[in-house]
């Protein structure tokens, strides 16, 4: 049996599913948490006692194993396509000269990439042409956790972490803002609060927008099963976990049409355009008199993005890798 050995920053929602997907199949090692130069040459021993290195989004962390892994001659598999791989240059979001040169040279060395999306491999490829991608749609959603129930009357929601560089780039100013057409609606943010940009969002916000601060899985699934519209209007998504989610609990999404969030939404939502409260507004509206999208939206979850089909996919391809 292969053994493999787990990187990452840390290990929680869809990381944690990737973990739990490789611990059915193979004999799996795990090093997450902060890497110090001596944890990174004690490393070198678990890498040596594994077949294949399984790393989570380009960084210093995933520049170092895979030059560990080509030294020691291991395969490794980079899972990537959010913004550690894209720039986003119409919100500020850009990479240096130097970090630049480091993504690259880590997609390069990296004996396959698991895009998130097929955006996100166009992405990749333009940064590292000669990369080995392959799409890998990172959304894997249990659709026996998240499944519909009883909707609430005219419920709004957006999840996302609450800090400054997620103002523009996960939509959350828009969805503030778009509550103010909508005053007898009621709009819920859901996220936690990571720096102070949540006093700016209460201080532009109407009475009819709640946030909640962080919330655990169980709490955060009831709020997908009240609302009737779940909205994203971000100006760039890898894939858009939250919308697939949400979707599965027969949300109707309201997004933009920004990198990834075409391939997951199709033609079961609404799209808007970027920073644009009054145009969100009214598809809201619509959305919410909808009667249709709702059961279009979880039948596209049920398809496309399955946990047993990323399953089949991981274990085809690290089964590939070693074999071949």
């Amino acid at each position: 049996m292969e053994k493999i050995l787990f990187v990452s920053g840390a290990v929680h929602s869809f990381r944690k599913k990737d973990l739990d997907i490789l611990r059915k199949h193979f004999v799996v090692d795990v090093i997450t948490g902060k890497l110090s130069p001596v944890r990174l040459v004690k490393s070198i021993k678990k890498i040596l006692e594994n077949d294949v290195i399984f790393s989570w989004f380009v960084s210093k962390r995933a520049f170092y194993f895979v030059l560990l892994s080509k030294l020691l001659d291991k395969k490794y598999i980079l899972v990537s396509g959010g913004n550690d791989i894209v720039e986003v240059p119409e919100i500020g979001y850009t990479f240096g000269t130097f970090q630049k040169f480091i993504i690259k040279l880590t997609l390069l060395l990296s004996d396959k990439v698991l895009a998130f999306s097929n955006s996100s491999k166009k992405s990749i490829l333009e940064l590292a042409p000669k990369a080995n991608v392959e799409t890998v749609y990172v959304g894997a959603i249990d659709t026996e956790m998240f499944k519909p129930s009883v909707k609430e009357e005219d419920l709004i929601i957006t999840v996302g972490c609450l800090m400054w560089s997620n103002m523009e780039r996960k939509g959350l100013k828009t969805f503030v803002e778009t509550a103010r057409y909508l005053p007898s609606k009621k709009f819920v943010v859901i996220g936690k609060f990571e720096d102070d940009s949540v006093d700016y969002l209460k201080s532009i916000s109407t009475p009819n927008v709640i946030f909640t601060g962080y919330l655990p899985l169980e709490q955060l699934l009831k709020y997908y099963q009240k609302a009737k519209v779940y909205v994203q209007v971000s100006a760039h998504e890898g894939f858009g976990i939250s919308i697939a989610e949400a979707m599965a609990c027969e949300c109707i999404p309201v997004v933009t049409k920004k990198a990834a969030i075409p391939e997951v939404v199709g033609n079961a939502g609404y799209y808007v355009p970027f920073n644009d409260p009054k145009a969100t507004a009214e598809a809201i509206e619509m959305a919410l008199k909808d009667e249709g999208k709702s059961k279009k939206a979880r039948e596209r979850i049920n398809v496309l993005f399955t946990l047993e089909r990323r399953e089949k996919e991981l274990k085809r391809i690290i089964e590939t890798l070693t074999k071949g």
